[in-house]
């Protein structure tokens, strides 16, 4: 049995692993390919099947298939699973195929699709192909479409990907237990022709949350929104792997949301235009340029651009609270006071008590002690000091000199002299403020003094019955 590993040493190990399957082997299942890493793994090119343009999974990979009689099969197995959230902290979760985010499914337009899907999981469950058009009974809705997977179970789903797009997969059973602990999967259908909708990268990635109390490793699955771990596929920054481009490279990235709440995606240093929902391609004539796009539950947008400036752009969602790690909610706010020096102090008689901003330090650059397998709030290093980020942020790196089909880290990038912001050191002009805000839509109309004279009334509590 190939290992993952072994499995993606190249597209060759692909074109024997499905060369290799025998008439007898036909009638059993297809190799259930596992990965144990939290890397981003490039797909090779397909090795049989109608062609088409991989994706990139960011921290994630694409799953292998093998064509029996022109059926293209995929072997998914729910169970669970330890992922790494950012090195420091694990989590125990449920995913598919060793992994959560499961891997994605990626196919053409028109092929015929059968998935055998494995239950190893305490408890039944099923899948459900969201967005897609297929026969009713293969809808994966647990007692209204079909019957629950029970536990040591296989199930098979067969249809036809009738339209090119991007779609999710994840549970209709228990599925505020099962999607809290994070199974969920991307899937991909490609058009026919490969040219059309091209670009030169295409990136995908789902939108995820967990409450992993600190010094704890599972997720509570009751949890409605306050969350304290907000993830690109299930990975936080700086566990987020960066997306590296080729300067004036056409670049697609399609991102589903599967959390509880809306998240706007912001990135910087580019405008783009969304191309692609879950329900199908954008006609050309609907887009307009925007360098956010707010991404509902249950939604997936495809973004695209062309990445004409060089550097480090941040790709990030724009709720702040999610660009932080164990995020307490309890936290009073005591800016204005003056902590220097007492926060370890007071920390010994109010545990977590933590300084928030002003004078105390920021919250990157404390070194207070954290629980086991907890992440500091905000954290990440960059060239010029502590970045003071978490969750779902990363970077998009644009490179004048990245090579065609290498998405390997370029390291840092090395501004132009004079292009980065600096200290003022000269005389600075006197700063003007406004002294009367809506003063003029609203002005304060001068009135006499007046003396307020407050008599108690005398006798009982005066209160009085009339």
């Amino acid at each position: 049995m190939f290992s993952r590993r072994d499995f993606f040493k190249g597209a060759g190990a692909v074109a024997v692993s499905a060369a290799a399957v025998s008439k007898a082997g036909a009638a059993t299942l297809p190799e259930a390919m596992l990965m144990d890493s939290p890397r981003t793994v490039v797909p090779p090119p397909p090795p049989n099947g109608r062609p088409f343009n991989p994706v990139v999974t960011l921290n994630g990979w694409s799953l292998p298939w093998r064509m029996n009689n022109g059926v293209k099969e995929f072997h998914l197995v729910a169970e669970p699973v330890v992922r790494e959230l950012a090195p420091g902290m694990k989590a125990n979760l449920w995913g598919y195929n060793g992994q959560s985010p499961g891997p994605t499914i990626e196919v053409v337009e028109g092929d015929r699709v059968r998935i055998f899907v494995t239950n190893k999981l305490p408890e039944q469950t099923s899948v459900h192909w969201h967005g897609q058009r297929l026969p009713n009974g293969m809808d994966g809705v647990t007692g209204l479409t079909q019957p629950g997977i029970a536990p040591g179970k296989t199930f098979v789903y067969e249809f036809v990907a009738k339209r090119p797009g991007t779609f999710m997969y994840h549970p209709h059973a228990d599925e505020m237990t099962q999607m809290a602990m994070g199974m969920m999967g991307f899937w991909v259908t490609h058009p026919k022709d490969p040219s059309l909708h091209a670009v030169d990268r295409d990136f995908v990635f789902l939108l995820s949350a967990y409450d992993v109390e600190p010094g704890s490793y599972t997720p509570k699955t009751n949890t409605m929104l306050d969350f304290n771990l907000w993830t690109f596929n299930s990975r936080v920054f700086p566990g987020i792997d960066s997306l590296h481009v080729r300067q004036n490279d056409k670049v697609r990235i399609r991102v589903g949301n599967l959390t509880m709440t809306n998240h706007p995606i912001h990135m910087h240093g580019h405008e783009f235009v969304v191309t692609g929902t879950d329900g199908g391609w954008t006609p050309p004539a609907s887009r307009w340029p925007e360098v956010t796009t707010d991404i509902a539950v249950g939604q997936m947008r495809a973004i695209e651009f062309v990445a004409t400036d060089l550097g480090d752009w941040a790709l990030h969602c724009h709720k702040s609270h999610h660009t932080m790690n164990a995020m307490g909610h309890g936290v009073p706010n005591l800016i204005g006071v003056d902590h220097r020096g007492v926060a370890e102090k007071i920390n010994k008689i109010v545990p977590g008590y933590m300084v928030m901003g002003e004078k105390g330090g920021s919250m990157g650059g404390m070194e207070m002690p954290l629980p086991e397998n907890t992440l500091p709030m905000m954290t990440g290093e960059g060239p010029f000091g502590g970045v003071e980020m978490g969750g779902m942020f990363t970077v998009l790196k644009v490179r004048k000199d990245q090579k065609r089909g290498d998405y390997s880290d370029p390291g840092w990038y090395k501004h132009p002299a004079g292009t980065v912001a600096y200290e003022w050191t000269g005389e600075l002009p006197a700063p003007q403020r406004s002294a009367s805000a809506g003063g003029q839509s609203m002005p304060l109309v001068k009135k006499p003094d007046v003396e307020v004279t407050v008599r108690k009334p005398s006798g009982g509590n005066g209160h009085h019955g009339h």
